[in-house]
């Protein structure tokens, strides 16, 4: 029996579902190397009778793969399209390309683009070139548009002196403020790290120094330790923390309180004043500023003298790349202004100083610690903030500041 080649050497038969966007379905069947053009043709003319005359009609449609939303290439064979059986396509009709746009058109949009650009420098200097001149040094109103929290640290600076003479005179300030230094004693001078007191005192340091580097170190034990090298020949190296002396030592501290009763009236005022003193500077060492040895470290490496490098920490609240712009930069706000505080008879403190919160508030032995620790700390600001004791005076200070500095 006599069979055709092409029937011998046919691909397999897929039966297909068709699509059409008019709504139209139908089967079709086409072996696997039928090419989607051939294929397309097919459609179009079961589809759109006699519009084949036209040489276009099938480069204006379309096949699309309805499962991968795919257009079939018209090169390739529905094989090489991995086509399936029971697949289904749809036929679709190009969208026609957008016309190009006349010269005319072109003329008018570049027109409109260069109407909307942004003038340059010499077309402003020539549209205002008859307006009169004002000499305005930009420096100097940036300077004058404050920073709070620049400002906030000579805030303090006079709060702290005003708060100091207004709990001197209460007859019961001595006891607030061992009270309250009792409070800090509690806060810093906790359980010290048994694993960092062990990792210091095995390096051969005495377990009272190891344990008071830690708590003046907050627990770090390398900052601890260049602590304990740096002070090893301090003559108070030994001396205890406020709240942590010995027995012997807590002895010898009782007996300055037992001396008002023994000794004459005359000297009852001057005693009172003179621990309050001493108490506050107990409250000053605690709070004073301690630089970040790793930034301190960072920084000396790149040549600056440490002195420098501190300063530079302090006045830039211990972050390391702002202290290294103010070591390269004019080196303002200068040290010694940070301890300046703000002109008494400015609009502004007269202001914070005529706020009843803040009136009430520096009466607080608590307000006053909480600006010793923001003096030194700044980044403890978050904290007092929150507090309900001094959250509310620094809530009435900030706002006065951004009232005054509107005006």
């Amino acid at each position: 029996m006599f069979v055709q080649e092409e029937r011998i050497f046919a691909g397999k038969v897929l039966r297909l579902h068709i699509c059409a966007s008019d709504g139209a379905e139908w089967p079709e069947e086409a072996t696997e190397d039928t090419s989607v053009e051939k294929l397309k043709e097919r459609c179009l003319k079961h589809c759109a009778h006699g519009s084949l005359e036209d040489p276009k009609s099938v480069t204006h449609h379309k096949l699309i793969h309805a499962a991968s939303e795919r257009v079939l290439s018209d090169a390739k064979t529905i094989l090489e399209e991995n086509i399936q059986d029971q697949d289904v396509l749809l036929l679709i009709k190009k969208r026609a390309p957008s016309p190009l746009p006349k010269m005319a058109d072109v003329s008018a949009e570049e027109k409109k683009k260069q109407d909307q650009k942004a003038p340059d420098r010499d077309a402003i200097f020539r549209a205002t070139a008859n307006l009169p001149s004002h000499n305005m040094d930009r420096a100097e109103v940036q300077t004058n548009i404050r920073d709070f929290q620049t400002e906030l640290r000579k805030i303090l600076v006079s709060l702290i002196e005003v708060a100091q003479k207004l709990l001197a005179l209460n007859p019961d300030a001595v006891e607030l403020f061992k009270k309250a230094n009792a409070m800090l004693d509690e806060e810093e001078g906790g359980s010290v790290d048994e694993t960092a007191l062990r990792q210091l005192t095995e390096m051969g340091f005495p377990e009272s120094r190891a344990a008071k580097a830690l708590r003046l170190n907050h627990m770090s034990v390398p900052q601890a330790m260049e602590w304990l090298i740096e002070h090893a020949e301090d003559p108070t190296i030994d001396t205890p923390l406020p709240g942590q002396a010995s027995p012997g030592g807590a002895q010898a501290e009782a007996a300055p309180e037992v001396a008002p009763e023994a000794a004459g009236t005359s000297t009852g005022d001057e005693e009172p004043r003179d621990e309050l003193t001493e108490i506050f500077k107990k409250i000053r060492r605690k709070r004073e500023f301690r630089a970040d040895a790793r930034a301190v470290i960072s920084l000396m490496e790149m040549g600056f003298d440490e002195k420098e490098v501190i300063d530079a920490l302090r006045v830039n609240n211990n972050q390391q790349n702002a202290a290294c712009e103010w070591l390269l930069g004019d080196r303002k706000p200068s040290p010694e202004e940070l301890d300046k505080g703000i002109d008494p008879d400015s609009p502004l403190f007269q202001a914070i100083l005529d706020n009843p919160v803040v009136q009430l508030g520096l009466t607080n032995p608590k307000t006053l610690l909480a600006f010793e620790d923001m003096l030194e700390n700044p980044l403890n600001s978050t904290q007092w903030m929150n507090d309900p004791e001094t959250g509310p005076v620094m809530l009435q200070i900030s706002r006065i500041f951004q009232t005054l500095n509107r005006t």
